[in-house]
C-alpha cells in the first residue's frame, strides 16, 4: 500500500528541493473543510490551499460548472479563439470590484497578475518606478521577488533583481511603526532615491499575507492615494491573498473607501483551479498594444467557469458574513489561549476570516519565537489539523479555513490547536 513516507521519499527524488512541504501529508481526497490522506487520516483544513478554497473543497456548484465546461471544451487560447465564459467572468468582476468603469484581463497566476499591473502601469504612465512595503509578498518570480519585502525564503539566493524597485515600511502598530513613519520615509525616498515623476506605480496588500496578516490602519491608503494622485502615480492594490469574500468583503480594500487603479486578483477566484487576473481602470487597462498582454493559459474555459461559479456561492451562501462570523468564533478561542499564556502569545489580529496570532517570547513583541511556531504547526498536522504559518520573522501562525466550513469542523479544529498549544507551551517551559 502508498503511504505518506513512501510518497515523501519519492518526492524527494524526483522533484527539486526547492519546492518544499510543509508536511508528509498526501492527500488522497477532500470535502469542504476536511482531507484524507493515503492512509485514511483525516485531517480539518486550517489552511485552504493558502486561502484558495473559500468555497471549500469540492464544492457542488463549482465541480458542476467544471463538468458542464469539460464537456464542451477545455482549451482553445482566448488570445486565438476566445469564449463567451471568460467574457461573462470579465463582466462580473468589472462590476464587482470598486472601481468605475474597469476592465479585466486574464492570466494562470497571482505572480503574473502581479508582473502585468505592473507593465500596464508603465505602459500607461512612460515610467519605470515601482514603490512596494517591507513585508509584502507579490510571488516568485525575478520581478515579483524583487517587489516582495521577505528574503528568507523567497529572495535569498535569487538576485540580481530588477531595477526601479524601492520599499517604505509599512505600518504596524504593534511593532512600533506608524502611518505617519511610513509617510515620512516615502517622502525620503522621493528626495534622496528616485522622483516621484518617475515612479509608475505604487503597489500594496490591503492585508499583508506572508508578512504576518498586518491589516492597512484606517485612513493610510487614503493617504496613498493622494499621494499617487499628486504624482501621477498609479495605485495598485494586491488583493490575491484577501480577495473573494475572506475578509468579510468581497474585497478588503473595501474597508477603506478607495478607489485603486488596478487591483490583483487570484488564489480564491476560481475555487482551486488557476486562474489570476488584473482588474483596473479602464483607461489604464488600455494602455497596453493589442497583444502586449495575454498567455497561453491565461482566462482558461475551465478556470473561468469555476471562477463564476465561485462568485454565485458567495452570494448565494452569504459568504462574506460567514467570514465575520468565522473571526469572531476563532478570535474568541485565541483570547482564551491569550489570557492562558501571554508570555507566549503576544498578539491577535483579524480582518475577517484572515486571522493570525504572533508568537514571542516574554510577552515581548521584539523577541519573535519562530521555534514555537514551528512547532505548533508540526504537531498539529499530526494531531489532525492543517496550519500555514507566516511572517517577516517566521513567529505568525495564520488561520484561513474555508468560508463553508461547518460550525462543529471550526470547534474541532479549535480544540485541537488549544490542545496543541498547551502541549507546544510545556513542552519549551
Amino acid at each position: 500500500m502508498t503511504n505518506n513516507a513512501a510518497l515523501q521519499h519519492r518526492k524527494e527524488q524526483a522533484i527539486a528541493r526547492g519546492q518544499g512541504t510543509l508536511a508528509p501529508i498526501y492527500v488522497s481526497r477532500a470535502d469542504n473543510a476536511e482531507l484524507w490522506d493515503v492512509e485514511g487520516k483525516r485531517y480539518i483544513d486550517f489552511g485552504a490551499g493558502i486561502a484558495v478554497v473559500n468555497t471549500g473543497h469540492g464544492h457542488p456548484k463549482v465541480k458542476a460548472a467544471l463538468h458542464a465546461q469539460l464537456d464542451s471544451f477545455s482549451h482553445t487560447c482566448l488570445m486565438v479563439s476566445p469564449y463567451a465564459v471568460a467574457v461573462e467572468l470579465a463582466e462580473q468582476l468589472n462590476t464587482r470590484v470598486p472601481i468605475q468603469n474597469a476592465k479585466s484581463m486574464f492570466v494562470s497566476t497571482g505572480a503574473e497578475a502581479v508582473e502585468n499591473a505592473i507593465k500596464i502601469a508603465r505602459a500607461y504612465t512612460g515610467r519605470p518606478g515601482v514603490i512596494a512595503f517591507a513585508g509584502g509578498f507579490h510571488g516568485r518570480t525575478n520581478l515579483c521577488m524583487g517587489l516582495t519585502g521577505k528574503v528568507a525564503p523567497y529572495k535569498a539566493g535569487f538576485g540580481p533583481f530588477p531595477n526601479d524597485i524601492y520599499h517604505v515600511p509599512f505600518p504596524v502598530a504593534y511593532h512600533g511603526i506608524t502611518p505617519e513613519d511610513s509617510l515620512r520615509m516615502l517622502d525620503m525616498l522621493f528626495k534622496s532615491s528616485i522622483e516621484a515623476s518617475r515612479v509608475a506605480a505604487m503597489i500594496i496588500e490591503p492585508v499583508q499575507g506572508e508578512g504576518g496578516f498586518y491589516a492597512v490602519p484606517q485612513g493610510f491608503l487614503a493617504q496613498l492615494r493622494g499621494i499617487c494622485d499628486q504624482h501621477g502615480i498609479v495605485l495598485i492594490c494586491d488583493e490575491i491573498q484577501t480577495g473573494f469574500a475572506r475578509t468579510g468583503k468581497l474585497f478588503a480594500t473595501e474597508y477603506h473607501g478607495v478607489e485603486p487603479d488596478l487591483m490583483t486578483l487570484a488564489k480564491g477566484l476560481a475555487g482551486g483551479f488557476p486562474l489570476a487576473a488584473v482588474v483596473g481602470k479602464a483607461a489604464i487597462m488600455d494602455a497596453p498594444n493589442p497583444g502586449g498582454l495575454g498567455g497561453t493559459y491565461g482566462g482558461s474555459p475551465l478556470g473561468c467557469a469555476a471562477a463564476l461559479a465561485v462568485l454565485q456561492v458567495i452570494d448565494e451562501e452569504n459568504l462574506c458574513a460567514k467570514a465575520v462570523q468565522i473571526g469572531e468564533v476563532v478570535m474568541a478561542q485565541l483570547q482564551v489561549l491569550q489570557a492562558e499564556f501571554p508570555q507566549q502569545v503576544g498578539h491577535l489580529r483579524h480582518t475577517g476570516a484572515m486571522i493570525a496570532l504572533e508568537l514571542v517570547k516574554q510577552g515581548d513583541a521584539n523577541q519573535p519565537d519562530a521555534d514555537l511556531t514551528k512547532a505548533l504547526v508540526a504537531k498539529a498536522a499530526k494531531k489532525g489539523l492543517i496550519l500555514l504559518s507566516c511572517g517577516v520573522r517566521g513567529n505568525v501562525i495564520r488561520i484561513l479555513t474555508p468560508l463553508t466550513i461547518q460550525q462543529e469542523v471550526l470547534a474541532e479544529g479549535l480544540a485541537i490547536l488549544t490542545q496543541v498549544m498547551r502541549e507546544c507551551v510545556r513542552k519549551a517551559s
